[in-house]
């Protein structure tokens, strides 16, 4: 049982870490990720990125469009874990001010979460993260 309550451990971190990104500080998140290079973000704010250097512009760039905010609420969709590797598949809703909006409004996006247990803890090797939390029409995989 250690592995999955360590695992239950780190998922939490990471709601933690939401908190922050919803005050507008990545660091938190910064933190759970690996140092590997193999390391992986894809956030709703741009294309997916490898390696640390990469995740931290990027997280920091995400950051920047939220503040004066909080989590909300953590729908746990799937969460699988082994010895060495395990995911979660949730949809994360928080409130923030958004952008230039001086309102504070709820984001709900849609997380997959992977982490690989490195020098005995657990570490994020990719994170993706998209506001799709509804059905949409086929037309809307179209790119233009």
């Amino acid at each position: 049982m250690p592995a999955l309550e360590d695992f239950d451990g780190a998922i939490e971190a990471s709601h933690r870490a939401l908190d922050e990104i919803a005050k507008g500080d990545p660091s938190g998140f910064f933190a759970l990720f690996s140092q590997h290079e193999d390391a992986t973000l894809a956030n709703p704010f741009g294309p997916p990125v490898r390696g640390r250097r990469q995740i931290e512009e990027a997280g920091r760039r995400a950051a920047s469009n939220y503040r004066d905010g909080k989590a909300v609420e953590f729908e746990s969709f799937a969460k699988c874990v082994t010895a060495d590797l395990g995911y979660t598949v949730e949809i994360e809703r928080f409130e923030a001010r958004v952008g230039e909006s001086e309102a504070v409004t709820p984001v709900a996006l849609r997380v997959t979460s992977i982490f690989r247990r490195e020098d005995g803890a657990w570490k994020l090797v990719h994170r993706h993260a998209d506001p799709i939390t509804t059905g949409r029409p086929a037309q809307s995989v179209i790119h233009t």
